[in-house]
């Protein structure tokens, strides 16, 4: 009975018409960087082998910030708040429901964010350890945390 119904619901999502996606995206009404995120970042702080990083924007230019060390026990740290994006200086500015605290991103390309440093200069070392790639853009990888 199930089975039966899942076809059913699927025969009509293809019935559906999607026009008006397509419209609504080339007007720019979809904001060009809504997707999820994600990379393993190097930590700097003492006894951290790094930290798994999860960034969501989503519409209405909010985001979640998803953190997690790579700790056998590690918890989740979230972090919610609106974003902005500058095509002049291809930077995305994440602003911090909590305290207002600004984490600025390179806009590499659609698919590829860089973290920077909040006077938005790179960070020390290689560029590619500080990169975020869009889920639906980049080659499948996965990211273990132990």
């Amino acid at each position: 009975m199930k089975l039966q119904e899942k076809a059913l619901k699927a025969r009509e999502m293809q019935n559906m018409d999607h026009s008006k996606h397509a419209e609504m995206e080339e007007a720019g009404q979809t904001g060009g960087f809504r997707g999820v995120f994600y990379g393993y970042l190097p930590c700097e702080q003492e006894g951290c082998d790094g930290f798994k990083m999860t960034l969501s924007l989503k519409q209405k230019n909010n985001y979640l910030l998803v953190t997690q060390y790579a700790k056998a026990s590690s918890r989740e740290y979230y972090d919610k708040g609106k974003y902005t994006w500058d095509d002049s200086s291809r930077t995305l500015t994440l602003v911090s429901n909590k305290n207002e605290e600004k984490r600025l991103f390179a806009i590499k390309d659609e698919g590829t964010l860089v973290h920077l440093n909040n006077d938005g200069q790179p960070l020390a070392g290689d560029q590619d350890d500080y990169t975020l790639s869009r889920s639906d853009k980049a080659k499948s990888r996965e990211v273990h945390i132990h």
